[in-house]
């Protein structure tokens, strides 16, 4: 072996390595381009075969409370440097050691598509539940920004509060768990929502650098795990976390996570969850509003007051007032690289809107207000 790598590295093993790692990148694109081509008609077999992966990768990783990727990433890098740095002191060839790096590397991108994120090409959740999503006017936004905010501000005061009126924080686990179970009566009336219950992940490593990068959740699904830093903001925990339990149900698109957050958070008989799901639901349908109509949307918040709900839209634009504010201490030059590589990752999965996928989400909860 040492005079094999004396001679630059290129033993059996080190070009096995490299050659499986080879086959195994050239294997994404094709994969994808296969799919953007057939997605709809090879869907039918690739969803059911996804959710049972990760439905077993996720009952695997349920042995833990906390996301068992969050420490093996982590450990994997302090090990790969660690190997680094003793290759280079010893003055040993690289070629074996990139080998390695590579070969792990390129099989975990070959399990992240090749186990989940070729549902990007599946069929809408709106087909799947039969929604008719299209097209809407100002006065159906107008409508659907009343209703959730008449509903959140309804629920407002029920919700765990301190003395101040603000947020109490809930206990990660037990939100964790009723999440990881959100989609169970759901999935009695729409089979899409079938799949894994285990309980939402902490993320207690890179749960801040995940916050500083501009996002509030991942799902890592070459484990099958759900996983949310503990200190995301406590209005929109619960909707957060049933986002990413519906990444782990195939439903890829962000808009479609973000509805199946909706109704997940709406069918709970938790007010936590309730209240964070018309809550979440106002809040992208106002932004929308606002840059629509910024003073219509000024005169909706009065005349919503004055119906005899001014308690509740007090307590639900407090929220949003103080959602802002925790993210925004998150907020710098390494939020605005993360959010370029999201945009980047979710356009090439065919998301044409990048990173305003997740706001598309109005579409759909217009559609449903109507419905």
């Amino acid at each position: 072996m040492a005079d094999q790598e004396g001679r630059g590295g290129l033993c059996t093993p080190t070009r096995w390595r490299l050659i499986a790692s080879g086959v195994l990148l050239a294997a994404c694109p094709l994969l994808v381009l296969l799919f953007e081509r057939f997605g709809e008609a090879l869907s039918g077999g690739y969803r059911p075969f996804s959710k049972g992966l990760l439905s077993l990768q996720a009952t695997v990783a349920s042995v833990a409370p906390f996301a068992l990727w969050d420490f093996l990433v982590v450990g994997l890098a302090l090990a790969a440097l660690f190997t680094l740095v003793r290759r280079v002191v010893r003055r040993r060839p690289l070629l074996p050691w990139l080998s390695v790096v590579l070969l792990v590397s390129s099989a975990t991108l070959f399990l992240f598509v090749s186990g989940w994120a070729l549902n990007h090409y599946a069929p809408s959740l709106a087909n799947e539940i039969g929604l008719e999503v299209g097209a809407y006017t100002d006065d159906e936004l107008a409508a659907a920004t009343r209703h959730y905010l008449e509903r959140a501000a309804a629920l407002a005061p029920s919700v765990p509060r301190g003395e101040d009126g603000e947020l109490l924080r809930q206990d990660f686990y037990e939100l964790a768990r009723i999440a990881g179970g959100s989609y169970r009566e759901l999935s009695e009336s729409y089979g899409i929502f079938e799949g894994s219950q285990a309980p939402v992940k902490a993320l207690l490593l890179l749960g801040e650098p995940l916050l500083l990068s501009g996002h509030v959740g991942i799902f890592f699904s070459p484990t099958g795990e759900s996983s949310v830093p503990v200190n995301c903001a406590v209005a929109d925990l619960p909707f957060t976390m049933c986002h990413e339990a519906a990444h782990r149900l195939a439903i890829a698109r962000e808009q479609e996570a973000n509805f199946a957050a909706f109704l997940a958070c709406t069918t709970s008989d938790d007010v936590r969850f309730s209240y964070s799901g018309y809550y979440g639901a106002f809040s992208f349908c106002y932004s929308a509003l606002r840059r629509s109509d910024p003073d219509r949307a000024a005169r909706l918040l009065d005349e919503v007051r004055t119906s005899g709900l001014d308690a509740g839209v007090g307590l639900v634009l407090a929220d949003l007032v103080a959602t802002g504010r925790h993210y925004d201490a998150y907020e710098g030059w390494f939020g605005r690289v993360g959010s370029a590589v999201n945009d980047g990752y979710l356009r090439s999965f065919g998301e044409r809107e990048g990173v305003k996928s997740y706001g598309l989400v109005v579409d759909y909860l217009i559609a449903w207000d109507r419905r």
